[in-house]
């Protein structure tokens, strides 16, 4: 289903919310992948306090400890704009994560924690911070300095806001400073339930 009707020449947050809320997975993922910078730059902005997101849009509650959550990526980068945030919630309920993608093998996994803000309803992925622990098949937790990491990750911060109750979009900071960087994310279920139930 095409979706730009709700984004152009008038944006209708609420009924683009609803729409991707009532689609399938493939669909929103389909969607998402539609959308090139203007928009998603846009969007960023329109979302701001829209739908407060809290650490369980990246995992749900009901999803176990260190039970994988994949949300799917489209970011607005030339080339290679596909890829995963893999997200889990460790041992002391932090929520973790890392960055799989046909350049895993050159940047690094790119490893970060997630944490709120001191703006209300957003949250941030925080290159900053590396965890402590991992699933146990994800690759292995190295400085974000490491491989051209440096020039991707190290330092970096995205903030997060909500669209709907799958989907959010981001912004990339780096060393202080904004950068011209989108991504949009769609979480792969709702709950573990969910997963199971279609496992």
């Amino acid at each position: 289903m095409d979706l730009t009707v709700f984004i152009e020449p008038k944006l209708d947050l609420d009924r683009l919310a609803k729409v991707l809320d009532e689609m399938g997975h493939e669909g929103r993922i389909h969607t998402i992948r539609g959308w090139g910078k203007k928009t998603q730059a846009m969007l960023f902005e329109a979302v701001k306090g829209h739908r407060p997101l809290t650490l369980e849009h990246f995992v749900p509650a009901d999803v176990g400890v260190l039970q994988e959550v994949i949300h799917e990526g489209k970011n607005t980068l030339p080339a290679f704009s596909h890829f995963q945030k893999r997200f889990a919630r460790t041992e002391s309920g932090d929520i973790v994560g890392y960055n799989q993608g046909v350049t895993l093998g050159l940047t690094g996994p790119g490893y970060f924690s997630v944490h709120g803000t001191d703006t209300e309803g957003e949250i941030d992925i925080d290159y900053k911070m590396l965890p402590k622990e991992r699933v146990a098949t994800w690759p292995e937790i190295l400085p974000n300095s490491a491989k051209l990491g440096s020039l991707v990750y190290e330092g970096m911060i995205d903030h997060m806001r909500g669209i709907s109750e799958h989907v959010s979009i981001g912004r990339a900071e780096k060393a202080g400073k904004m950068m011209d960087a989108w991504f949009v994310l769609c979480r792969e279920r709702a709950s573990l339930a969910g997963y199971r139930a279609a496992s």
